[in-house]
């Protein structure tokens, strides 16, 4: 375990599991073998239903993640144990998430929470049978925290903090500029100083009460005391001027923050609330949470889609940038996809309803940015290790600043006054937001342009990658491979565009194609196109045994028949014709994959076929080498011949090939043991092993399969390469402004704690310096939101 992982035992309840313990764990291990953030799961059968313990690290991955895990091993999960991200506000500073991440995490029932003070989000894991959302939520509130309501008292809500703020100032500013140039009598303007100070240090000191009543020092509480402190020393200006400043400070830092949380807002508001539906032989407008699968929906020019569905009638071309970030817009006719979100053109289209509202690909894309935002990055959580004993330590050392000075001859008022501008200057605000505020802005940024990330850990470690894996098929090129050459045993070759010259070639496609119509593999399916688009009646095909990464064996007319590549033969000890091999090689040297067949041990034929190169490839390669990933390595089923051929197409610098599925996950770990930081970029679909044990998981096309949305840690919604040193770039940029914000806040630390000790700088002074300091983080951060 790493040091920085948080580790929780969950335990879901299982129904009708009645199999032996070591076949449960043996299937449980298979399905979760290598899953990040999925450290053990073990058994308890006192549990009725048995109940199945799962350690997991709620940052890497939420409850839904390790359900769907446990249903994928075979277990029917119990509707008990459920997950909710809540918008928080009114916290002024992230010491305030730790608060409620505290006296949250102690409520019966609650199993894991997380609160992300730069998203106002809060992500809580709970028993349904021992809590439930209201009774979490009554905690947060009581802790002096709101849940956002609606209308005129959410105008107050959002607003009251910079309101008390102004309030604040005008009375300090009325109370000293009455007493210093208008004779002001010292007595009315304490009373202008009293109020400042309770508008100003109303939403603090209720945090630093409930910070305190939760046995947790934060920064809240640090400047509470230095405003009484000031009071007691009849410093009234400066202590006003202080919760003042403090105030005014944090509530313009939430007006900054939440330009990233309107861009990541601006996300759930592209989908229209209305969609005109055909029912009954009529057109009526019906909210989208009322449609139903299978409903006709009619989406005029220049409407947004208001469902994820099919289409039925008509053609348009689709602006889906909203969802995938494809710069173009995509021609749609009937039977093509569209997604809630994306912009009709011109044409009027049909679209039947494939999935509701609540299931669209923009809503659970919303729902995971949102999860996203609430898990912490290494980065993160190294921070707040820091932060907790820094401000105790903040305290001792304030305590010996007041009491050890006047030993030594120094008045008590200047010591405690230096004592009280230390606690200022020891507080790690800007610290304590530079890396969230990295990440919110970050993760938005990427979802508005096509790429989903899926945490602040991922976002940070595409910043550190040293080499990037790709899967060939559907990667490096677009994984719908045809067909190219027909070689029949009797030397007799055919081109694929051409018609035959006998019918030796057609026998032969046809009877590859009769056994390869029982494969889903693109391979097979290139196979059986070409045969289809011959017209040719396929053979009567009896039993097909799969051969994993090697072909198919099956029996046609009484003959066993093998299909497949080299490997296949060689291990089934066919013997291939110099001629034969002759043709062979050259067909891989044109980088082209070839299919051997066999009639009873005896090569019959040899079917080449090519899958087309993205276009965006060899370009991508390039950027990625721009922006510090060197190493690209491509990993294939293909011979090495084919691979390197690609490869040398492309600008892949290494190639990796003959590998079974089994074998590319080796091969990440290999990669992952030399390099350090490695991502593994593929479909999601049959990569999954090796995308869940590279340091990164990349999935391609995410808008359109529903695996590539949960198994992978980022996803390119658009089916584009080219995306990827897109999101490598922000990851480093990510990183690089993360570092920039912890120099600054460290390096102000530091000089503020310098000059309270050595009483160079006031209590104005120290809280301008502190306010400054976590405004130039949030701002900076903001960048990211710019990054193109």
């Amino acid at each position: 375990m790493p040091e920085i992982t948080i580790e929780l035992e969950i335990p879901l309840l299982l129904s009708g599991i009645e199999d032996d313990r070591d076949e449960c764990l043996g299937r449980l291990a298979t399905a979760m073998q290598g899953q990040k953030g999925l450290n053990r799961a073990h058994l308890e059968r006192d549990n009725k239903p048995v109940a199945l313990c799962l350690h997991y690290d709620p940052n890497v991955l939420s409850l839904a993640d390790v359900k769907r895990l446990a249903e994928r091993a075979g277990a029917q999960i119990a509707n008990r144990y459920h997950h909710d991200v809540v918008t928080v506000e009114g916290m002024d500073c992230s010491d305030c998430a730790r608060v409620i991440e505290h006296s949250v995490g102690r409520m019966e029932g609650v199993l894991a929470v997380n609160v992300n003070y730069a998203a106002q989000k809060m992500r809580v894991e709970f028993d349904s049978q021992k809590t439930s959302p209201g009774a979490i939520e009554k905690r947060v509130q009581s802790l002096g925290y709101t849940i956002p309501t609606t209308g005129l008292q959410s105008w107050y809500q959002e607003n009251r903090e910079l309101l008390f703020s102004l309030i604040s100032g005008l009375l300090l500013l009325s109370g000293w500029a009455g007493e210093i140039f208008f004779g002001l009598p010292s007595v009315i303007a304490l009373g202008f100083y009293i109020a400042a100070y309770i508008f100003g240090g109303w939403d603090i000191s209720q945090h630093a009460w409930h910070a305190l009543k939760e046995k947790h020092f934060d920064t809240d509480l640090l400047m509470v005391i230095a405003a009484i402190g000031a009071a007691l020393l009849g410093e009234w200006a400066e202590g006003a001027l202080l919760l003042f400043l403090f105030s005014l400070g944090h509530a313009l830092e939430d007006r900054a923050l939440d330009r990233a949380r309107a861009a990541i807002r601006a996300l759930a508001d592209l989908a229209p609330k209305t969609a005109l539906v055909k029912r009954d032989g009529q057109e009526i407008e019906l909210p989208v949470e009322q449609l139903q699968l299978d409903d006709v929906v009619i989406v005029r020019p220049g409407v947004r889609m208001p469902v994820d569905g099919a289409v039925l009638a008509g053609q348009s071309g689709v602006d889906q940038s909203p969802v995938t970030g494809e710069s173009a817009p995509v021609d749609k006719t009937a039977g093509d996809q569209v997604f809630a979100g994306s912009v009709n053109g011109e044409g009027a289209l049909e679209v039947k309803v494939t999935r509701l509202a609540k299931d669209s690909t923009l809503s659970r894309v919303m729902k995971m940015v949102e999860e996203a935002q609430t898990q912490k990055s290494p980065t993160q959580q190294t921070v707040e290790k820091f932060e907790r004993m820094f401000v105790p330590a903040g305290l001792i050392v304030t305590a010996l600043l007041i009491i050890v000075p006047p030993l030594f001859g120094v008045p008590f008022q200047v010591s405690f006054l230096r004592a009280m501008t230390l606690l200022v200057a020891a507080s790690p605000c800007a610290l304590a937001l530079g890396t969230p505020a990295s990440i919110l802005a970050g993760v938005a940024q990427a979802a508005r342009s096509g790429v989903l990330v899926k945490g602040g850990v991922h976002l940070e470690n595409l910043g550190r990658l040293k080499a990037i894996a790709f899967d060939k098929t559907g990667t490096i090129t677009h994984g719908k491979p045809e067909v190219t050459d027909i070689l029949a045993i009797n030397n007799e070759t055919m081109n694929n565009t051409a018609p035959p010259h006998s019918g030796a070639g057609e026998q032969l496609l046809a009877l590859a194609a009769g056994i390869e119509s029982r494969s889903g593999h693109p391979l097979a399916q290139a196979v059986v196109r070409a045969a289809q688009g011959k017209g040719l009646a396929f053979p009567t095909i009896g039993d097909v045994e799969s051969l994993t990464g090697r072909g198919l064996r099956a029996i046609v007319d009484g003959q066993t028949v093998l299909i497949g590549n080299l490997k296949l033969m060689t291990e089934s000890n066919v013997s291939v014709l110099d001629d034969g091999r002759a043709h062979i090689e050259r067909l891989q040297g044109e980088g082209k994959t070839i299919v051997l067949i066999t009639v009873n041990g005896a090569l019959t034929g040899v079917i080449a076929v090519a899958d087309t190169l993205r276009a965006e490839a060899p370009s991508t390669m390039a950027a990625l080498k721009r922006v510090g990933v060197p190493e690209t390595i491509m990993l294939t089923g293909d011979n090495a011949r084919v691979g390197q051929a690609i490869a040398n197409q492309v600008g892949l610098t290494d190639v990796r090939a003959d590998l079974l599925p089994e074998d590319k996950l080796t091969a990440i770990r290999d990669l992952v043991r030399k390099f350090g930081q490695v991502a593994m970029v593929g479909d999601g679909v049959n990569d999954a092993p090796a995308l869940a044990n590279a340091t990164v998981g990349i999935a391609m096309g995410g808008a359109g399969t529903d695996v590539a949305l949960e198994t992978a840690d980022v996803v390119l919604m658009g089916d584009d390469l080219s995306k990827l040193p897109f999101a490598v770039g922000l990851g480093r940029a990510t990183r690089a402004i993360i570092q920039q914000n912890l120099i600054i806040s460290l390096g102000v630390i530091a000089l503020l704690v310098i000059a309270s000790l050595t009483g160079w700088a006031s209590i104005g002074v120290a809280i301008i310096f502190h306010e400054g300091s976590t405004l130039v983080v949030v701002l900076n951060a903001l960048r990211l939101l710019g990054y193109k």
